[in-house]
């Protein structure tokens, strides 16, 4: 059955990807920021819809949410404009769309978040880690500290909340590559870099997972059939949100 989709940070590289999959055969919403983007959102096969995370009301996305079965979360400041407004659209932006959600009468869609792998309480080191992903986790929070933090508050905000299913995807360091359709998924390393296709082909898929609520799922190039790999993941059924 078609659904109807909203993805939230519709413009950005992983987003499009997502639309050009999902838009043939399901109604997709994509809403953006800036009205230059609407021609790209179209040849995407998704409609535009004007929003800013950083302006708009809750209520304006509560409205643009109402009917949707799901809601991706894929927006993100990019680090562009300092700690100040990474904290504005990767956490407050985030907090804006899970309570515009909560504000839905009726049914609430699920909400898909991409956040990134290693998010966690720098504090508390994944007993599966190498002393390579030690050192790459360390160089990364060197790097991108802000991103890192904010990440974490949203992420820890959204798992605290039961008001309506969500499931998080955390891909590792992203490529142009074009996908191969595999990766590794789930308790997984930091490496290696994985296609921004690939991303978009787990994302699609988890449109149809419900049973993959409550689940934070690494991801990062691998050998596994994307499909084969979700799977094993969900029927595990432990997340990768470590706190």
């Amino acid at each position: 059955m078609p659904k109807k989709i909203v993805i939230v940070g519709g413009h950005g590289n992983v987003s499009l990807r997502l639309a050009r999959i999902l838009g043939p055969s399901h109604s997709v919403t994509s809403i953006i920021r800036t009205p230059a983007h609407e021609d790209d959102i179209k040849a995407a096969s998704a409609t535009p819809l004007l929003l800013s995370l950083e302006e708009s009301p809750v209520t304006d996305f509560t409205k643009a949410f109402h009917g949707a079965d799901v809601v991706y979360f894929s927006a993100g400041a990019g680090g562009k404009g300092g700690e100040e407004r990474t904290k504005s659209v990767d956490y407050e932006g985030a907090l804006k769309v899970f309570d515009a959600i909560e504000a839905v009468e009726g049914v609430r869609p699920r909400l898909i978040l991409v956040s990134a792998i290693d998010v966690r309480d720098p504090e508390k080191i994944p007993a599966h880690y190498t002393e390579e992903d030690k050192a790459l986790a360390t160089r990364v929070r060197g790097h991108i500290a802000a991103y890192m933090k904010w990440k974490y508050e949203a992420d820890k905000n959204l798992v605290k909340r039961d008001a309506f299913k969500w499931t998080m995807l955390r891909p590792g360091g992203l490529n142009n590559e074009p996908g191969t359709g595999k990766a590794s998924i789930g308790r997984t390393h930091l490496s290696p870099t994985i296609s921004r296709d690939d991303v978009a082909t787990a994302l699609a898929m988890l449109l149809e997972r419900e049973d993959a609520a409550g689940l934070a799922i690494d991801i990062v190039g691998g050998d596994t059939p994307i499909a084969e790999g979700l799977d094993a993941m969900i029927k595990k059924g432990e997340t990768d949100f470590l706190g």
